[in-house]
């Protein structure tokens, strides 16, 4: 796959585009980067991953950039691991750069595929903040004249307002650090700090720091 291609993957129905936006001689495995809500996959390597030595790959979310819009809604952070799960099934083991609602994302697949998620970058971005630790009053919305573009409107309000208690958060990292087989699977290089990233930063198993450093230890690590 040469750098500006997309593999398209079927997966629930809808199409996942996943852009290959840097290929790379070294040996290393790729970087995954995770988007923020409403954003896309860059069209080009972003030059704060320059120093990546392996290929780079792009996910757009269900929802999101080049993927399927479905009809009606019904998104869920859940679902768009599922998403990322397609895209590793297809990429094998990969190391995972979110930003904003992709961190939150990325910490659930690490630990739901921690034998294959080899360190997660916890980056700020869109979406970050998610809804809260609690449950609210819950709506029924109904979204009018919708044309099918994305990012999904309906993406933006319900991904916008998942909850996102942090004890649920730090059994991912809990699964991640147990099984992933690394001393430290986790770093945290955002500045904001929404209760769950909190309480995922306050692991004595995950690390704080600068992405810079981040990409070079996971860049390191054997499989």
């Amino acid at each position: 796959m040469k750098a500006g291609q997309t593999v398209v993957l079927s997966h629930r129905r809808v199409d996942l585009a996943l852009h290959c936006l840097a290929e790379a001689s070294s040996e290393c495995r790729p970087l995954l980067l995770l988007h923020g809500l409403g954003e896309r996959t860059p069209s080009i390597r972003p030059d704060w991953v320059e120093s990546w030595p392996g290929d780079i790959w792009g996910l757009d979310f269900t929802g999101h950039g080049e993927s399927t819009v479905p009809n009606g809604g019904g998104y869920f952070p859940e679902g768009l691991m599922s998403d990322v799960d397609a895209a590793i099934a297809h990429l094998g083991e990969v190391t995972v750069l979110g930003r904003g609602l992709g961190a939150y994302v990325g910490l659930l697949i690490a630990g739901a595929r921690p034998e294959l998620v080899r360190g997660v970058v916890l980056d700020d971005g869109p979406g970050l903040h998610g809804g809260g630790p609690e449950l609210t009053s819950g709506a029924l919305v109904e979204l009018a004249g919708l044309d099918g573009t994305s990012p999904d409107p309906y993406a933006l309000l319900e991904l916008s307002q998942d909850v996102r208690p942090p004890d649920y958060a730090l059994e991912f990292v809990r699964q991640s650090v147990h099984l992933s087989g690394l001393d430290q699977p986790i770093t945290v290089v955002a500045a904001a700090n929404p209760s769950w990233l909190e309480a995922v930063s306050s692991d004595p198993s995950v690390v704080t720091g600068n992405l810079s450093e981040a990409l070079f230890r996971y860049s390191t690590v054997s499989s």
